[in-house]
């Protein structure tokens, strides 16, 4: 018979991290890697004085654990989960549970899921999120896939989680299939955002207002005691503060060229797929995009001209003027953010609690923020509400914010420092309050070219016209599709 409560496969470091939360929180864990090595260091290292246990084998990993079984896979997306599912399903019985704790593409945790219902057994696709840290003491953690699974781990995992301000802690059950993957997915888009959002707040200071890094620590340090307080301004504060062992500021040195992984790419990719406007998201993906291609950008900086960026009004209104460009644009980002959610969950018809969504990401989590509390009492008082935007706090946010963000806009525009997130932000803001936008030219001009129809003012919307608008083209016009 097993003695352990859930099993755990791959030893990199979240693996190990969580392996040694459950410990701390009173399971016994069983841990298996492909290199008894990585297990031995381990089990000698960290774990050591734990009640930690190893194998050797799949067979003898499935053979430790409790019935039904629970095993959580911390490997590479893709390929690797699929190959360990399948050494796992010879050793397993109906009722036992595979969870995928790695950033898997929502689609594929769809198809596992189903997958391995036919084969009675049970599938979780979890979003993790905290990295290192989160995943030692206390991660956001965003579970889907068969709800029969739930109940059997909502303990395990509800225990090692990250706890919002009045305890509760920042996991529930998100929805079916890949809804926990989906939710986690958007939240690294929102990352993506928040991420972009600051850097440019951060070229406003350096470029325009010439600050040095300590007088910029000194202004995150004061936006993380206002609405803006977070995990990432606060951690913005503490990287302008790091000198390098010459004792000058380590930003400085570091190369201005992004990576990334890719799951901020997979939420704009999907946004167009679903056709929700999520702009600034991918323009946070761009703008790494536009990063990498720094060869290019030293040549053209040599050829290419633009207006001297120093700022020469009044520095300490200007700086209110960015913290307010920031906070309206990170409530457009969230606002699209749950958007692109929402229409996810018609079209692949999943249940989800948008409130909890955002007490989720209270805590554990790199988008943690003070303003999620908002965001949950927002859907607390209206559950379908269709966006942020909308909602009484958001809405007079924006408002006040509304002066000092376009004037920032306007002024990045005139020195010639790039905003491309704050200018999409502000963009949607307007395009979204808008009664009436251009597209009715472009509607024109497709059925012009291409006799793809249009809809008419005094006619009920579901009705299409035509026009011969060169009196040869007749009045056979195009089938009507989305694309």
């Amino acid at each position: 018979m097993g003695q352990a409560d859930i099993g755990l496969i791959g030893l990199a470091v979240m693996g190990q991290n969580l392996a040694l939360n459950m410990n701390d929180h009173g399971f016994i864990v069983t841990v298996y890697n492909r290199t008894r090595a990585t297990i031995d260091s381990f089990l000698n290292g960290p774990a050591q004085g734990s009640k930690i246990i190893s194998a050797s084998t799949i067979e003898e990993f499935c053979q430790s654990l409790k019935r039904p079984r629970k095993v959580i896979l911390m490997v590479k997306a893709g390929e690797p989960v699929d190959a360990c599912i399948q050494q796992l399903i010879p050793y397993l019985e109906l009722g036992d549970v595979i969870i995928d704790g790695g950033n898997s593409l929502f689609s594929d945790t769809n198809r596992r899921t189903q997958a391995l219902k036919e084969k009675g057994l049970l599938f979780i696709g979890s979003g993790i999120s905290g990295g290192e840290e989160g995943a030692r003491h206390g991660p956001s953690i965003m579970p889907g896939g068969n709800p029969e699974a739930w109940p059997l781990v909502k303990n395990i995992f509800q225990s090692i989680s990250a706890k919002a301000d009045n305890g509760e802690p920042c996991c529930d059950w998100v929805g079916d299939e890949g809804a926990g993957h989906y939710v986690k997915m958007v939240h690294n888009g929102i990352e993506y955002g928040d991420m972009q959002l600051i850097c440019e707040a951060y070229s406003l200071l350096k470029h325009a207002l010439k600050l040095n890094p300590q007088q910029i620590a000194q202004v995150f340090a004061q936006w993380n005691k206002t609405e803006l307080d977070s995990y990432l301004i606060e951690i913005t504060s503490a990287i302008f503060k790091q000198l390098d062992e010459d004792g000058q500021p380590l930003i400085d040195k570091i190369l201005d060229v992004a990576g990334q992984k890719g799951t901020g790419k997979w939420t704009v990719i999907n946004a167009l797929e679903v056709g929700m406007p999520l702009t600034l998201i991918g323009e946070a993906v761009f703008a790494r995009c536009l990063s990498a291609i720094k060869e290019e950008r030293l040549e053209a900086s040599k050829v290419l001209t633009g207006p001297s960026p120093l700022y020469e009004g009044n520095q300490e209104a200007f700086i209110e003027s960015i913290r307010q460009a920031l906070y309206a644009s990170k409530i457009i980002s969230y606002a699209q953010g749950f958007m692109l959610i929402q229409q996810a969950a018609k079209d692949y018809h999943w249940r989800i609690n948008f409130g909890g969504v955002a007490l989720m990401w209270r805590g554990g989590c790199i988008i943690r923020s003070k303003f999620l509390n908002n965001i949950k009492d927002a859907y607390e008082k209206q559950p379908a509400l269709k966006t942020l935007l909308l909602d009484d706090f958001f809405k007079t946010a924006l408002v006040k914010a509304q002066s000092d963000w376009r004037r920032v806009v306007a002024k990045a525009v005139e020195l010639g420092i790039p905003t491309p997130c704050f200018s999409t932000a502000l963009a949607f803001y307007d395009g979204y309050r808008s009664p009436n936008l251009p597209a009715n030219l472009l509607q024109a001009q497709r059925d012009y070219f291409g006799a793809h129809t249009y809809e008419r003012l005094d006619h009920p919307r579901g009705q299409f016209f035509h026009t011969n608008w060169t009196g040869t083209g007749g009045k056979v016009s195009s089938t009507s599709y989305n694309a």
